[in-house]
């Protein structure tokens, strides 16, 4: 069997429809024959199994079942797995275009013959309509909660800056050489969803390891959310993010002091920003007030 240049990590949990979306997408790729896939799921999942047998019959694809974990660890553990010098992390609910490996795999290949071996490229992701656009997906996307697209705009096809690039290491759409990615595992202590990817590109940054932007490389989120998912979310996030404070010291997405009096200044307007800004900062309360008990 050909050695892959790019193997495609995938966390799955009990979305097996979606997962075999997902895999149809990535069978339609231009450079399937240089591709393998490791899902790794941490749920019995015969279905989701059963897409990844028959997507074997193109692309190599191997299905890992482990115990209920985070994401960290399943990507950890298909690390350990993959066979090609390059990966591709996404979500089971990402829809590659089908040039998107290929232009990841470019990418890279133009960046080692300009010196840069060690680099992290972020591909573009928008919300998939086929999953019904709602008002505040929009607002998600506009605002950068989901996603920080618009403000990439000036760094397509070249490197984020340093001071920023960590709020940008999205791993639903991003490919590394897999030696960094191994070097740099995901923390497996980290049992909330929201900062992890932060978490972990604050550590790249600092490895003096670059985030480079390329929107060629597209791909659909086929995620569907209205307004109380998108603010039981941002509760979330703001639980998660006090925990990851007292995990990581210089984790700096917590509001502290004049931030967090502006957040709760904003979190007084009935308006999307601010029914964010207050769920956002219940979690935030409510797990500061759990540690201090």
């Amino acid at each position: 069997m050909r050695q892959p240049a790019l193997s495609i990590i995938i966390p799955t949990h009990a979305r097996s429809e979606i997962l075999r979306e997902c895999l149809l997408r990535i069978g339609a790729q231009t450079v399937r024959a240089q591709i393998e896939v490791i899902v790794v799921s941490d749920v019995v999942d015969p279905e989701a199994q059963a897409y990844c047998t028959a997507l074997g019959a193109q692309v190599p694809c191997d299905y890992i079942q482990v115990s209920p974990c985070h994401q960290g660890v399943a990507r950890n553990t298909a690390l350990k797995r993959a066979k090609a010098p390059l990966c591709l992390i996404i979500g089971d609910d990402i829809f590659l275009e089908p040039d998107a490996c290929a232009v990841h795999m470019m990418s890279h290949d133009l960046l080692t013959r300009q010196g840069v071996v060690s680099a992290v490229v972020l591909g573009f992701t928008t919300w998939d309509p086929a999953a019904g656009i709602t008002q505040v997906m929009r607002w998600l996307e506009r605002s950068g909660w989901q996603f920080g697209y618009p403000t990439l705009r000036r760094y397509e096809r070249t490197f984020v800056p340093v001071s920023m690039q960590h709020f940008y290491t999205y791993t639903s759409h991003v490919s590394l050489p897999t030696a960094i990615a191994r070097k740099y595992p995901f923390r497996q202590d980290i049992d909330l969803y929201g900062w992890e990817d932060v978490e972990w590109g604050t550590r790249l940054r600092d490895a003096g390891i670059g985030l480079f932007y390329q929107p060629d490389a597209r791909a659909f989120h086929f995620h569907h959310m209205d307004l109380p998912a998108s603010l039981r979310r941002m509760e979330t996030l703001g639980t998660s993010a006090a925990q990851m404070a007292r995990k990581v010291p210089d984790f700096d997405r917590l509001p502290r002091g004049t931030k967090r009096f502006f957040y709760r200044l904003v979190s007084m307007f009935p308006t999307m920003t601010g029914a964010h800004r207050r769920a956002f900062l219940r979690g935030v309360v409510a797990a500061e007030r759990a540690a201090d008990a």
